[in-house]
């Protein structure tokens, strides 16, 4: 028995014993919710893995819980629903799902993501925070493909031992793939964690920071292989971080 928590968001009662029974013969705790307020109740009171989310969820709308959830927490979100549409796949998605599902589903398919998605996160992710709320865990220093971010310093040091110089908004949203290396992060998602205004689509601001910290971090810039983009969705940050304490002073 593991002590994964799965916690079932779907309206129809069906779907959600079909996936406990399922889950639990595979060794997860199996919590249930019809609805949003039965979601957030359990996100509220439990640590859970993952979260399998209906899009149509009767009254409720399972896209807005999604973003309900993004706002507290980086809980694996895989979208299972009923209609075989792509703008639900990039919508969901860009509000922060880690995978998509279509109904009719296989249940080994079910399981086989579900597992690949808590192996892709680390299991349990920590809750959503800005640069400034994380505060207490920036005395550590991240190394990443031979450079080393100092978060309470604001410096990344490069291959050569130098500053890179970046600017306090770059290094913050360098930071912030640094602590969730491997998460593909929408671009919503990564202003909400910068702090910064409410985006639309026309706004390439997070595109141009990118941008410009590939001009810093990577070898070869105009083939990234650290900050890769997810079409249609956002970016990841792809490489192994290693997280130390500073030398004593």
């Amino acid at each position: 028995m593991t002590d994964q928590t799965i916690l079932v968001v779907d309206d129809d009662p069906k779907i959600r014993t079909l996936l406990r029974n399922v889950m639990e013969d595979e060794g997860f705790l199996v919590l249930e919710a019809e609805g949003a307020h039965d979601a957030m109740a359990h996100m509220s009171t439990r640590a859970i893995s993952l979260v399998t989310l209906d899009i149509h969820l009767g009254t409720d709308n399972g896209i807005e819980l999604a973003r309900d959830i993004r706002r507290t927490s980086n809980v694996p979100i895989i979208m299972v629903t009923g209609k075989d549409d792509v703008i639900d796949r990039v919508v969901g998605l860009e509000v922060g799902a880690d995978d998509y599902i279509t109904k009719p589903f296989h249940v080994r398919e079910v399981i086989a993501r579900v597992r690949s998605v808590l192996r892709r996160t680390g299991d349990v992710a920590p809750p959503v925070e800005t640069i400034a709320s994380s505060a207490p865990r920036q005395n550590a220093h991240l190394s990443f493909d031979g450079m080393v971010a100092i978060p309470d310093q604001f410096e990344l040091i490069d291959r050569s031992g130098s500053d890179c110089g970046l600017t306090s908004g770059d290094f913050k949203l360098l930071v912030i793939f640094l602590e969730r290396p491997k998460r593909v992060l929408s671009r919503d998602q990564l202003m909400n964690l910068i702090g910064g205004p409410e985006w639309s689509p026309l706004d390439r601001v997070i595109d141009n920071q990118i941008a410009r910290l590939r001009k810093k971090v990577e070898r070869d810039p105009s083939d990234p292989k650290l900050i890769k983009t997810v079409r249609g969705v956002g970016y990841t940050f792809a490489c192994d971080v290693r997280r130390t304490q500073p030398p004593e002073a």
